[in-house]
């Protein structure tokens, strides 16, 4: 193990260890021990015949084992630099630096520390190693600045041109002044005053012209001043504006201090300053103010941004101007309440107090003035000063503007001008919606339902509002399992259309038994009522029948029924059909209206009993001895190649084109989509040919159109056509 000289450095009066004590930051050191190891110290206690040859301080061996001693040449010292006071280089990271160099008494320098720890390390693997000379550094350097582009610091490694040397070798020669080196040195400092390095402790001076001009170019090419953090100065390389700004606060590089870049500019550009803003007054506010008015027609509040009349100001640092009582103004106020007080704008923060008598004038002035009870939405009220309804309301409800609270608009005038609430309605009985009920039907001669509008025994109460008291079981009604139909079911027996009992063949077959015999005729769904049924009818008998409701199990009908259980013979199920009749039928359809039938034209003249929609029922189900999974519309399609709006025949281009160009030979112009029907087209328009191939209908591929077709295959077309369209859309 490496032991080191144990006398303390103020005892060492020929030893070159004693130049840390003028190396900058290790002033305090004097006390400390020895840097150096034994072997390199003159006043080691280690005899000198098992020295190795000193290094790092002065030459004391010879060039080579075996040689004659010799002397180090006598070296001339150079004058110290001198170490510049700015303490302040400005950026970040300014602040902890300068805490770094204020160091406390006694208190050890972690890089001078590094450095020592380095020399000793590089000194027990090396040994003895030339001296250095500044020319020999800046050869270096040059050479590190060609290959990388950068100048090199302690940190950079070893140096190519010379094996075994390193830029931290050379930072601790010159930092420490060994190896023939000036003390008080750095590789930064050498390579700012010989290489022209930006070094902060070397900066330049500045001036306050100087920041202003580069200031002035600045506002010329992006319109507004720099501040601190407006990064580089692009007419001073190196130069930045926190730079610029903590030198003019610190007073360092030949500004004077207590200044900043803001403060600079506001004296002398005029930049506006948060603190050398411009006095304020009351009444140039107020004029502010009724300006504002004039040109909106309301009064400004804090929020409204920039004031029109005062460039830079806004209303919201006028209010907190008037706040804080800066500006010369008062303070203790705002902009609100300066309005409220000397224009009586409404503050809504120092309303004025309300009592109820005045809530029930100002209502009573509003049923007079419209005929209702005002509500919380009523919105303004003129008959108080600059007020509306919603504020009544939260007044009445938290307590606000000397008014109890827990109240409502709505319950107030409950109470006391007796106006229905609707959230507090009275309780109803049972008994007493049966009578209502009872005199309806005796005034009208049918029972109510909910749909039966208001209850004429009740003001202000409605068959509907009865019917969901009910279902919901509110006002003092048990619900939730009746309604008012199920109420006068149960107990006034109305047949309630939501709850049919259930039916029976045998109980139909009867009633069409009684039927017969009263009449002579066996009834038909248009029979109307069923007498002694409880209000059933034919029609809900056969609709049970068709659709199986009611315990009936359905697919039948009442003349089915009749056929088959009574045998009337009068179903037209039994009389079975054929294509050729149904074509027949069509073509006479035809004939006299030059159309062909569909599902909706009604009876058939010449098949009494027949409709077109019973024929289509047939075709589709396959009964009647017809082959099914057809239709009318399929039928005549297939058959007499009718053209109908769900079912309409394929086309392809080629046919599309056909028509284009029989169009074209006709009218001298291509066709477009609005161009109407298509000659020879079969009932087919322009509109669905201009479809087709958009939507990729009638068997076309899609993602065409009509303009497309013609463009690709008629190409001369295309202009027209277009041209055409749009002429048509814009009329």
């Amino acid at each position: 193990m490496m032991s080191h000289c144990s006398f303390p450095l103020a005892e060492h009066p020929q030893c070159a260890a004693r130049k840390y004590r003028g190396h900058r930051g290790h002033r305090r050191l004097s006390t400390a021990a020895c840097p150096l190891p034994s072997a390199a110290c003159s006043l080691s206690p280690v005899p000198l015949a098992i020295r190795r040859p000193p290094n790092y301080a002065y030459r004391m061996a010879t060039d080579s084992p075996g040689s004659t001693p010799r002397q180090s040449p006598p070296q001339t010292a150079k004058p110290k630099r001198p170490r510049t006071t700015n303490r302040i280089r400005g950026g970040e990271g300014a602040a902890a630096r300068e805490r770094r160099w204020k160091r406390e008494p006694g208190e050890p320098n972690e890089w001078f520390e590094t450095l020592r720890t380095f020399a000793a390390a590089d000194f027990a693997n090396r040994g003895w190693v030339p001296d250095l000379s500044e020319e020999e550094i800046l050869a270096w350097a040059d050479a590190h600045h060609a290959r990388t582009g950068e100048w090199p610091i302690a940190t950079s490694g070893p140096i190519p041109e010379v094996p075994g040397e390193s830029w931290m070798a050379v930072e601790a020669a010159l930092s420490m002044g060994l190896r023939g080196l000036a003390e008080g040195a750095t590789l930064a400092r050498l390579l700012a005053e010989y290489r022209g390095k930006r070094h902060p402790d070397l900066l330049p001076a500045l001036s306050i012209p100087e920041i202003l001009e580069w200031a002035d170019a600045y506002f010329t090419r992006y319109g507004n001043w720099p501040t601190r953090r407006a990064g580089a100065i692009a007419d001073a390389p190196g130069e930045t504006w926190a730079a610029v700004d903590a030198a003019l606060a610190a007073g360092t590089r030949g500004l004077p201090s207590g200044s900043r870049l803001a403060r600079l500019l506001a004296e002398q550009r005029g930049k506006r300053h948060p603190e050398l803003l411009p006095a304020l007054s009351i009444a140039g506010i107020l004029e502010w103010a009724d300006a504002y008015r004039a040109r909106r027609g309301s009064w400004p509040t804090s929020t409204e941004g920039a004031i029109a009349d005062a460039p830079g100001e806004t209303w919201g640092a006028v209010d907190a101007a008037l706040a804080a009582g800066s500006r010369g103004l008062p303070g203790a106020t705002s902009l609100a309440r300066l309005l409220a007080e000397h224009r009586g704008k409404r503050n809504i923060r120092a309303l004025p107090m309300l009592t109820v008598a005045e809530v029930l004038e100002w209502a009573d002035a509003h049923f007079a003035r419209t005929g209702r009870w005002p509500e919380a939405d009523s919105g303004q009220f003129l008959d108080a000063r600059d007020g509306n309804w919603r504020s009544i309301e939260n007044a009445l409800r938290i307590g606000l503007r000397g008014l109890p609270g827990g109240s409502s608009l709505a319950k107030l005038l409950a109470e006391r001008r007796g106006k229905r609430n609707r959230k507090a309605l009275a309780s109803y009985t049972i008994e007493q919606i049966l009578a209502w009920a009872d005199a309806h039907h005796e005034r009208t001669g049918k029972w109510p339902n909910r749909h039966s509008g208001p209850v004429t025994d009740a003001a202000e109460e409605t068959w509907a509002a009865v019917d969901a008291a009910l279902q919901h079981g509110s006002r003092g009604l048990p619900g939730g399992t009746s309604s008012l139909a199920q109420l006068l079911a149960e107990r006034r027996h109305v047949r309630n259309p939501a709850s049919l009992p259930r039916l029976t063949l045998r109980q139909i077959l009867a009633w069409a038994d009684a039927h017969h015999e009263r009449t002579g005729q066996w009834p038909r769904n248009a029979s109307g009522a069923i007498p002694g049924s409880g209000g059933e009818t034919w029609s809900a008998v056969g609709q049970a029948l068709d659709f199986g409701m009611r315990g009936l199990p359905g697919g039948s009908s009442l003349a089915r029924l009749l056929d088959q259980r009574r045998g009337t013979k009068r179903s037209k199920y039994h009389t079975p059909l054929a294509v050729d009749h149904i074509l027949a039928w069509a073509d006479a359809y035809h004939g006299r209206h030059g159309r062909w039938p569909n599902v909706s034209s009604g009876a058939i003249p010449e098949a009494p009993h027949e409709s077109w929609n019973g024929v289509s029922i047939a075709l589709r189900t396959g009964s009647r001895g017809l082959p099914g999974r057809s239709s009318l519309a399929k039928l005549l399609i297939e058959r007499r190649s009718a053209r109908t709006r769900y079912y309409a025949p394929r086309l392809t281009t080629h046919l599309i084109l056909v028509w284009a160009d029989a169009h074209h030979l006709q009218t001298g112009r291509w066709p477009s989509s609005v161009s109407g029907a298509v000659t020879g087209g079969g009932g087919g328009t322009w509109g669905s040919a201009d479809r087709a191939p958009r939507q990729g209908l009638r068997g076309l591929p899609g993602g065409s159109s009509l303009a497309k077709l013609l463009d690709r295959h008629r190409r001369k077309a295309a202009a027209s056509a277009k041209s055409a369209a749009r002429k048509r859309s814009r009329r």
